[in-house]
């Protein structure tokens, strides 16, 4: 279906065209003052200076036009030309009977490009806003209709993979992957755990900043292992295994699923087709040793580096693997659009990507946009970090929001006679909400301050808050058990409040997919939870002794918990049997 203010977009677009003009005009939205109107449409005043008339004479006409229609309660001209519109109660009940979803993407394909860790490297709380955001946009985009293809896109081919490479040469941890006389095959088993990766990654790193020489030789390996050294690859695959194994976990511990686990190197095979291909059409040159393409233009307001494929030593950069992953995407997919969900301060980076690709025509009819987000930060406004001030890893975060959900649960005097086991898996639930709420009702490009014990409470506008009022719906319907759920209707400015609002979810998750933007889900459903609240408090719903009135008050009741637990599913957010 169309969203409800497209629907009225489309009867006042015809009132429009009626009068000769443009049918845009008839554009129809929520009205941002509900004390005056439920919608408005502002076209008279765009079209009377397109048709240099007077804008209240061009709503006088459309207004006329409208009111013929028995659907509306109100039609009326404001100030300078504005035009405030109500339905009547019964159209917007029928609307709500015969309601759907946002189907934006019918036909369309969007590859979605988040997560990102680096082999070797546990995932942390700098890891958290990329998985959350990636995952929020990806169940967005399959709610309204695309086919959606997400890739984790692990970093795994660069400098980082010499470093750790030469770093097991030198501490002769094992010397076979080394001996160039050796043919295989090589061990089955990883000679390093994840443990072994996670102290050498940081000790590898800081010796290649200290000496010259030992970060020449992480970039000769680089290179080699780029170039397929048989050694080199037999122990960088299992760099590659051994991570897996913990990055499955952390995801996992979130709810965040991948439709592809590539990594960088899942692209190497087609980059040097790429760099023969921009070599041979004038499209990429030698710039003092290095294979660059220049993507500045005329227009620039700024120097715009070109982008460097291969450096002089001959090892490729992330650059070069991004153009490349275009490339296989395109092929592959043939998507209409890739978003890559990445740290804003990359925006640079992107930027020299899409012109390269753009310049060589390499995205196909894909849009290629960077979704940027700003920094998850602790009390002091710094990024987050442990008490110690050390790097705090994702799972550390997850097991201690999981405590305070306990605490909070405890305070709330809920689940006390539950099971060990339902205790502790409400707890979860509570606790991964806690931490997603937060993060996704910020708006994804400012920085914002985790607090856990603010975001963790079971009142204002947190993730467990939502939780709860959904539970509380499913408990009011499992008592109900045994009565007629009926057609919800409007007898009071609580229902009629409520109904509006349920009837805004696909202008809603329109808006949030445009924008890329789950805050905006975010605030619906903390707006969806206080309006049932009003609209629970002022009604009997169970002891109502009106069998009709109850049915309708309890099918009000079932659409709210399925509108509510529908968008918590987009952010994330699991909604416990009971608490």
């Amino acid at each position: 279906m169309t969203s409800l203010a497209g629907e009225l977009s489309a009867i006042a677009g015809k009132a429009f065209v009626s009068e000769g003009l443009a049918e845009h005009f008839g554009q129809v939205m929520l009205s941002d003052r509900p004390d005056l109107c439920q919608f408005q449409c502002n076209g008279a005043l765009a079209a009377a200076k397109a048709a240099k008339a007077n804008p209240r004479d061009i709503a006088t006409k459309i207004v006329a036009h409208l009111k013929n229609d028995a659907r509306f309660a109100k039609v009326e001209i404001a100030g300078p030309g504005f035009i405030n519109l109500d339905l009547t109660d019964a159209a917007l009940t029928a609307l709500l009977a015969n309601s759907g979803e946002a189907r934006t993407g019918t036909g369309k394909t969007v590859v979605i490009d988040f997560g990102g860790p680096n082999v070797a490297k546990p995932m942390h709380v700098g890891h958290l806003r990329s998985s959350i955001i990636g995952d929020c946009l990806q169940r967005l985009y399959r709610a309204n209709g695309w086919k959606v293809i997400s890739d984790v896109h692990l970093g795994d081919w660069g400098l980082q993979m010499g470093q750790l490479i030469s770093e097991v040469e030198l501490r002769e941890i094992a010397p076979v992957y080394f001996d160039a006389a050796f043919t295989g095959p090589y061990p089955e088993f990883s000679p390093v755990t994840m443990e072994d990766l996670e102290e050498m990654y940081p000790a590898a790193s800081a010796a290649c900043k200290a000496d010259p020489a030992r970060l020449d030789k992480a970039r000769r390996a680089t290179v080699e292992l780029q170039d397929g050294r048989p050694g080199y690859r037999a122990l960088w695959q299992h760099f590659v295994k051994v991570s897996e194994v913990g990055l499955e976990r952390e995801f996992a511990s979130l709810g965040v699923r991948f439709d592809l686990w590539n990594g960088e190197s899942s692209v190497h095979a087609l980059i040097a087709p790429m760099l023969d291909d921009l070599k041979k059409r004038g499209l990429a040159e030698t710039s003092e040793g290095a294979l660059v393409v220049n993507i500045a233009t005329d227009s620039d307001k700024k120097p715009m580096p070109p982008l460097i494929l291969v450096k002089s030593e001959g090892g490729v950069l992330y650059g070069t693997t991004d153009l490349a992953t275009v490339i296989e995407r395109v092929r592959d997919y043939d998507p209409d659009l890739i978003l890559y969900v990445v740290d804003h301060r990359q925006h640079g980076h992107f930027e020299q990507v899409f012109r390269a690709a753009q310049k060589a025509r390499l995205q196909g009819r894909a849009e290629l946009e960077h979704v940027g987000y700003g920094t998850m930060n602790g009390a002091d406004g710094k990024p987050f970090k442990t008490r110690a001030g050390g790097v705090m890893k994702l799972y550390d975060l997850i097991a201690m929001a999981t405590v305070e959900a306990n605490t909070r649960l405890a305070e709330q005097g809920l689940g006390a006679d539950y099971t060990a086991e339902e205790k502790a898996n409400i707890a979860r639930q509570v606790g991964i909400a806690t931490i997603k709420f937060a993060d996704l009702s910020n708006h994804r490009t400012t920085d914002y301050i985790f607090d856990l014990e603010r975001f963790s409470k079971f009142e204002g506008k947190t993730g467990p808050y939502l939780q709860y009022a959904a539970v509380r719906i499913q408990s009011i319907l499992r008592k109900a058990e045994g009565n007629v759920v009926g057609d919800a209707a409007i007898h009071s400015p609580e229902e009629r409040a409520l109904v509006l609002h349920l009837l805004a979810k696909a202008d809603i998750l329109i808006a949030a997919e445009l924008k890329r933007a789950p805050n905006i889900l975010c605030d619906y459903a903390f707006e969806l939870a206080q309006k049932f609240s009003r609209f629970y408090a002022e009604h009997h719903i169970m002891s109502e002794p009106d069998a009709a009135l109850r049915a309708q008050r309890l099918g009000l009741c079932a659409r709210t918990l399925t509108v509510l637990s529908g968008i918590l599913a987009i952010l994330g957010i699991e909604v416990p049997e009971r608490m």
